[in-house]
């Protein structure tokens, strides 16, 4: 079987392989080490932008209506004594759009405007990530980016720093699954060791007892990724190889015939169509 004239970005066939034309040398986001986490989040209390204590006290319901991780802050730490690892430490920032339902003044029940919260939620994870003792540097354009400034030396270095000695931290997140919400008495309380001999004493913080509090699932893959040299086998460069399709005013019906009949949104899928489904046998 001959070789195809062009290899195209896709699955390849054992013909494709006499295609191949040279060793490149890249420079690329190895990962050294990942795991992956399905997390419960049970029961977060919902910090909300606005003050809405009369809303929890008068509420007979509370629903979210909206989860999105909005923000993630991750740093490490050297393993003692275990060369390469590193503690992982993930804060997760998770906004929710929560609704409440509450009775008037004539004894109806209506629904409150969506209220915006979030949640805080951290984890710790250990991972392997290598050891490194350079920094990399890449160039700028100073009219645009300021350079870094190095120390002991009034100039600055013309690059910014792209890696550091340690490794970088990637997570990846899906959208949060919400499975609870509902709204619970909280008793925020410190301990305060004022005196060893006698045993810890503990004081109500001044602040609201309902709350409303959430049950989140979340799916996350956190990795540990190091700035390497690969050598990999290529075919070519990746050349597009077809033409883009232009949306204008003048031809919007032309546009709208290159889309096929959405048929699965009028007949559903059903239930053996699903993976990981099988009927029960009697």
């Amino acid at each position: 079987m001959g070789c195809k004239e062009q290899v195209v970005p896709g699955l390849i066939g054992g013909e494709d392989i006499c295609k191949l034309r040279e060793a490149v040398c890249v420079h690329v986001e190895k990962v050294y080490d990942n795991c992956r986490e399905k997390d419960c989040v049970e029961d977060a209390v919902v910090d909300f932008v606005d003050n809405v204590q009369d809303l929890i006290s008068n509420a007979v319901k509370v629903k979210t209506k909206d989860a999105e991780v909005v923000a993630i802050l991750a740093d490490l730490e050297d393993v003692p004594f275990k060369r390469g690892f590193f503690t992982v430490n993930v804060r997760y920032k998770i906004r929710v759009v929560v609704e409440f339902c509450y009775k008037d003044v004539t004894g109806n029940i209506v629904n409150s405007s969506p209220k915006v919260g979030f949640v805080w939620f951290s984890k710790t994870v250990i991972l392997f990530g290598s050891e490194g003792k350079i920094k990399i540097f890449r160039s700028v354009d100073p009219h645009n980016t300021l350079p870094i400034r190095c120390e002991g030396c009034n100039d600055g270095c013309g690059g910014l720093v792209e890696q550091d000695n340690l490794p970088i931290i990637k997570v990846e997140v899906a959208e949060p699954i919400i499975l609870n919400t509902r709204i619970k008495r909280v008793h925020e309380r410190h301990q305060c060791g004022c005196d060893e001999e006698k045993s810890e004493v503990t004081n109500l913080i001044n602040g609201p007892q309902r709350r409303v509090v959430v049950t989140i699932g979340l799916f996350s893959i956190i990795k540990l990724v190091r700035l390497v040299q690969l050598l990999i086998p290529a075919f070519n460069f990746c050349y597009p190889n077809k033409e883009c399709i232009a949306s204008t005013d003048e031809n919007p019906c032309e546009i709208f015939d290159t889309i096929e009949f959405p048929l699965d949104q009028f007949f559903p899928p059903q239930k053996f169509d699903f993976p990981g489904l099988e009927e029960p046998r009697c």
